[in-house]
């Protein structure tokens, strides 16, 4: 085999992968379609708490391998936690601002590994909530400062809902 004919097969198996990874991602952004988050921050709300984050993924509840395609949560991005007294807001970078309302804050705890990241022990803040078509679903934060822990007992009080939606 001469070396053009190496170089056009090893080009024609990297198209194949890379149509195949479109495919399976246009796929599962027609599957979430159907879902959606909740936008904007109400006006006029008290914050409490600001934190820097790096956000990681939305996964189906319970499934953190099951990455979730919502926009504006269907990509990794650094951006912003805000406590608030009414709910979570997160900002992230080149996106629409996204508020989580305390009825539908499930709850909060540590994770070490979700889809796309694996981090020390306990590095990763999952947030349990609910979305406005009732599915209960995971959403993973890494704070760039500070301990995790705080986080989760400053959000724990916010959470009001119980995960009855239902799963994705």
């Amino acid at each position: 085999m001469t070396r053009e004919a190496a170089v056009l097969i090893m080009v024609a198996v990297a198209v194949v992968i890379l149509a195949l990874m479109l495919f399976a991602w246009l796929r599962r952004s027609r599957r979430d379609s159907a879902l959606s988050v909740p936008q904007g921050v109400p006006a006029g709300v008290a914050v409490h708490e600001r934190h820097e984050v790096l956000y990681v993924a939305t996964t189906k509840h319970d499934l953190p391998l099951e990455r979730l395609a919502i926009r504006p949560l269907a990509f990794r991005a650094r951006g912003e936690a805000v406590l608030t007294g009414q709910g979570l807001a997160l900002h992230l970078d080149g996106a629409t601002s996204v508020f989580v309302a305390s009825d539908r804050l499930v709850g909060a705890g540590r994770s070490t590994w979700t889809i796309d990241r694996v981090v020390e022990p306990d590095g990763l803040i999952r947030v349990v909530w609910i979305t406005p078509e009732d599915v209960t679903v995971d959403s993973y934060l890494r704070l760039t400062s500070g301990d995790p822990s705080d986080f989760i007992r400053s959000l724990a009080p916010l959470c009001q809902a119980s995960p009855t939606g239902a799963d994705a």
